[in-house]
């Protein structure tokens, strides 16, 4: 499905990736891991068509095509959706008016009752200004948002972020639900417990901005080395 080889980032002069080769398989869940500043964000972005940053070289495909230079809007009718870091709902408009601003395939089995099924607490705030919702509610916002776009692959960027625990439970378990619904997911995160509990594999992000480990939760679970080395944790 997803398929980066040899991807240099930058930030104008500032290299940020370094080679990086990523694979996302039909319907697998991969963890992106790393400490602060080591590219998370930055390759969520490169591969979603956000600049900055700029790609300038290697290659990103979708099931096969080239989409390294494709703009944003392009990428995701490719079947690429973005629940990007800090949320970005649209604070002025109502919860429904954030699930139904965004394209959305005529074929697509996702529609906005779909969503309120899934995240039931949007349904009761349907009406309200989604700058009104907590930051858990505008988690929910956010996915729900890109999971109208029909995604094939859903990118996530550091959906933990700022959650209290009980909410990031109910996150937790929606997101398994997505995953088991054979939904393939790219999740960058910081949560070492959330990033295992989703990932089929891990993959953590080293200084040189390169992969500088790759496995599976069990590896990390049998030999937590990884996570200290490259986490500091």
């Amino acid at each position: 499905m997803l398929r980066i080889r040899g991807l240099r980032v930058a930030y104008g002069k500032a290299l940020v990736l370094d080679g990086i080769d990523l694979d996302v398989e039909v319907g697998e869940s991969v963890a992106l891991m790393g400490r602060n500043g080591m590219g998370k964000t930055t390759l969520i972005r490169a591969i979603s068509g956000i600049r900055p940053p700029t790609v300038i070289a290697g290659t990103i495909e979708l099931d096969g095509a080239d989409i390294t230079a494709r703009t944003s809007h392009r990428i995701a009718r490719a079947g690429i959706g973005l629940v990007p870091q800090g949320r970005q709902v649209f604070g002025s408009l109502s919860v429904r008016e954030n699930l139904a601003i965004v394209p959305h395939p005529a074929e697509s089995e996702w529609t906005i009752e779909r969503v309120f099924g899934m995240f039931p607490r949007l349904e009761e705030r349907s009406r309200s200004a989604a700058r009104t919702l907590s930051g858990g509610e505008q988690q929910m916002l956010a996915i729900g948002r890109a999971l109208m776009t029909a995604p094939s692959l859903l990118l996530m960027d550091e959906p933990s972020e700022g959650l209290a625990p009980a909410v990031l439970r109910v996150i937790e378990e929606r997101l398994q639900v997505l995953r088991e619904s054979g939904l393939a997911v790219l999740v960058a995160e910081q949560n070492v417990d959330l990033a295992l509990a989703l990932g089929d594999r891990v993959l953590i992000i080293g200084e040189a901005g390169r992969i500088a480990w790759e496995g599976t939760p069990d590896d990390l679970a049998a030999d937590p080395r990884p996570v200290h080395q490259y986490l500091g944790l």
